[in-house]
C-alpha cells in the first residue's frame, strides 16, 4: 500500500510520453494506411477511391523488383550479419590479449552512418576509379569488378556495405550473451573433454535465443527502412535494378507527386515484415512460458 501513491505518479508522468508516442507513431501509421485508399497525389485527398492505388502499384514491374529485392537485401543481410557476429563473437571470447583493441576496429564501421558507408563503398566499387582499376593499373587489365554497374548484382554491393555496417552491432550482442553463460557448464565442458567448437555450437549458442530475437528484430527494422545505403551506393540503378522498397515510398512520395500509391507502398512494406515477425514472435513467446 505504501508503494500505491509513488506507482500513481509514476503512472501521471509516463501519460504525456504513452500519448506523444501513440500519436506520432500509430497515429501516423494509421492516416497513412488511410491515404492509401484516397485520391491523394501532390498533397493528401481525403476522397476515398478504395483498392485503385493498390491495383495500380501490383500491376507497376518496377514496385516487384523493389519488393523482390527486399527480400533478397533481408535474408542476406540478416544472414550475413548474424553469421559474421557470431563468428566474430566466438573468435574474441577465445582471445586471451587484445580483446578490447579488435572489439573497437569491428565496431568502428558502426559508428558510421549509411549515408557515408554507400559512399566508401561506392568509390571501392566504382569500376572506374575503385578496385577494378587499381587491379587493372597494377598490370592485369582483364581484370572485372563492375558489380555495382551490372542489374543483376547491383543489389549484392548493397548487401556488402551493409553487412560491413551492421556486423559489429550483432557481435556485441553475442559478445555479452556468450560472457553471461554461467562458468560451471565450461568447466562441466572441460571434464567431460568436449572440443571447444562442439561448446560453443552446441551448448552455448542455442542459450542465445534471446541474443538472436533481438538481433533478427534489430535488423529486420534496418530491412524496412534501407533508404540512405541503397540511394548513397547505386540510387536503385542500373536502371531500377537495385530498387528497395523505401525508396520507392519517398520518390512516390515527394517526386512523382502520387501519395496514394506511395502509401499503398508503405502499407504493404510495413505489413510484409509484421506478417513475417509475428509468427516468429507467437513462438517464441509460447516456447517460453512452456
Amino acid at each position: 500500500m505504501r508503494n500505491s501513491p509513488n506507482r500513481v505518479k509514476a503512472a501521471l508522468v509516463l501519460i504525456p510520453t504513452v500519448i506523444v508516442t501513440f500519436y506520432f507513431i500509430w497515429g501516423f501509421a494509421a492516416y497513412t494506411a488511410f491515404l492509401s485508399f484516397t485520391k491523394s497525389r501532390f498533397l493528401p485527398n481525403h476522397q476515398v477511391i478504395g483498392f485503385d492505388n493498390y491495383v495500380r502499384l501490383f500491376a507497376e514491374d518496377r514496385w516487384w523488383v523493389a519488393y523482390s529485392n527486399m527480400f533478397v537485401f533481408g535474408g542476406l543481410y540478416i544472414g550475413g550479419c548474424i553469421a559474421l557476429g557470431a563468428v566474430l563473437a566466438v573468435l574474441l571470447d577465445r582471445l586471451t590479449k587484445g580483446e578490447t583493441l579488435f572489439r573497437t576496429i569491428f565496431l568502428y564501421p558502426m559508428s558510421l552512418s549509411l549515408v557515408v558507408t554507400g559512399l566508401a563503398w561506392q568509390w571501392i566499387l566504382n569500376p572506374t576509379s575503385g578496385v577494378q582499376q587499381i587491379v587493372r593499373t597494377a598490370g592485369w587489365e582483364g581484370f572485372k569488378f563492375n558489380w555495382v554497374a551490372s542489374a543483376d548484382l547491383a543489389i549484392y554491393t548493397i548487401v556488402f556495405a551493409a553487412v560491413w555496417n551492421g556486423t559489429g552491432l550483432i557481435m556485441i550482442l553475442f559478445l555479452a550473451g556468450i560472457k553471461s553463460i554461467d562458468d560451471e557448464i565450461w568447466k562441466s565442458a572441460r571434464i567431460d573433454q568436449v572440443p571447444v567448437w562442439r561448446i560453443y555450437f552446441n551448448i552455448i549458442l542455442p542459450q542465445l535465443r534471446t541474443v538472436l530475437l533481438t538481433a533478427v528484430m534489430l535488423l529486420g527494422f534496418q530491412v524496412v527502412r534501407s533508404f540512405d545505403v541503397v540511394v548513397a551506393l547505386t540510387n536503385g540503378g542500373p536502371g531500377y535494378a537495385s530498387d528497395v522498397p523505401a525508396r520507392y515510398v519517398f520518390e512516390y512520395f515527394f517526386e512523382r507527386s502520387k501519395i496514394g500509391q506511395g502509401a499503398a507502398a508503405a502499407v504493404t512494406m510495413v505489413m510484409t515484415m509484421i506478417l513475417i515477425v509475428l509468427p516468429y514472435l507467437y513462438f517464441e513467446i509460447r516456447r517460453k512460458e512452456a
